[in-house]
């Protein structure tokens, strides 16, 4: 019981110094590296992929062995090459 109490604890207080830090920006002629070292670090910390999980157990994940497979094989595809620059465009 005392751990998700401390998690959310921490999750607070960490929240409520990232708000300061963005406010301060925003609002205080006289903000400076600190708080935009703690804003930018919430910010980046953001962007971490926090829900995922391993590509074993998610929903549609393409096995590594089909990728290796595609590769191998050459063309991905059958459509017709581009002209080349040199080639012409009229069809006589």
């Amino acid at each position: 019981m005392a751990r998700p109490i401390a998690r959310w604890g921490v999750t607070l207080a960490l929240g409520a110094l990232w708000w300061w830090a963005v406010l301060r920006l925003a609002l205080a002629p006289g903000a400076g590296a600190l708080e935009a070292a703690v804003a930018a670090g919430g910010w980046g910390l953001s962007l971490l992929p926090v829900h995922c999980v391993p590509k074993a157990r998610a929903a549609g994940a393409v096995d590594s062995r089909r990728w290796a497979q595609a590769w191998q094989a050459g063309r991905a595809t059958t459509a017709s090459p581009h002209r080349r620059s040199d080639a012409g465009s009229a069809p006589w």
